[in-house]
């Protein structure tokens, strides 16, 4: 009898987001890599995204999102003059954890820096950290737990590129991004630029898409107005993912 029809090697498979253990993501590690000191691509994206929320008035919008939020602060850090509730929408249960942690008994040293960065680039931020991420609210949750339309601004950093090989689900989660926000809304994100799947510490590798910024206009183009990228230069002093740089992305959801 023929056998069935057989699907590629199982090391041929593009790995999707669902096929990594989220759960046991090392945050140890990771912060410890990127995080514990102020590194020269955190100051470009910093930079980038602190003239982004100077555009806003201090409590100008209702609702923001940070997708995919992760271990890092200091997207949420950002918010806390123009957003009035933030919500950090993550699924690892490691991250969680450390991210309610960090809200409830206050910041580690090493993120201060990170703040008084951010808190020179817009001085409408609260003098004090804790008051600024009090704004935060920490959800265990995926993209597909978003409801379309809820947000005034979504945030999204180092992340759609960097869960998946799939470039059609790297699009749908880009798509859902794109529709969480309101007509009119604010749309923000840095991606690493062609990075490949990559590995934290001495751990498994993890998923990912490498993307350019022909691939990004490729995604948002259709989907935004005023699609802006620019790109920052691959930072030396972080591990070697394989990346090329930072793509920094700013654009708003058609209002029509």
């Amino acid at each position: 009898m023929d056998r069935a029809p057989q699907g590629p090697p199982e090391e041929d498979r593009a790995r999707r987001n669902r096929d990594a253990d989220w759960n046991d993501w090392p945050v140890a590690d990771y912060l410890a890599e990127n995080y514990r000191r102020l590194h020269p691509c955190d100051i470009g994206v910093i930079r980038h995204h602190a003239a982004v929320y100077r555009r806003f008035a201090p409590g100008g919008l209702s609702r923001t999102l940070e997708l995919g939020a992760g271990p890092n602060l200091y997207p949420l850090m950002l918010a806390g003059a123009a957003s009035r509730g933030v919500d950090a929408l993550e699924p690892s249960g490691a991250s969680v954890r450390y991210l309610r942690g960090q809200l409830a008994h206050g910041v580690d040293d090493s993120w201060r820096p990170f703040y008084d960065l951010c808190r020179s680039l817009d001085p409408a931020l609260p003098e004090d950290c804790a008051e600024a991420l009090r704004r935060v609210r920490v959800v265990r949750g995926t993209v597909d737990d978003l409801v379309p339309g809820t947000y005034d601004l979504a945030s999204m950093n180092f992340v759609a590129e960097s869960v998946t090989e799939d470039f059609g689900e790297f699009t749908a989660l880009c798509d859902a991004f794109v529709r969480a926000v309101r007509p009119g809304g604010t749309l923000l994100a840095a991606f690493m630029e062609r990075m490949p799947s990559y590995r934290i510490g001495a751990g498994p590798v993890w998923p990912a898409c490498p993307v350019d910024e022909t691939a990004l206009r490729a995604v948002f183009a259709p989907r935004t107005t005023g699609l802006r990228i620019v790109g920052l230069a691959k930072d030396r002093t972080l591990p070697e993912y394989g990346d090329t740089g930072v793509l920094l992305l700013t654009a708003e959801r058609p209002a029509a």
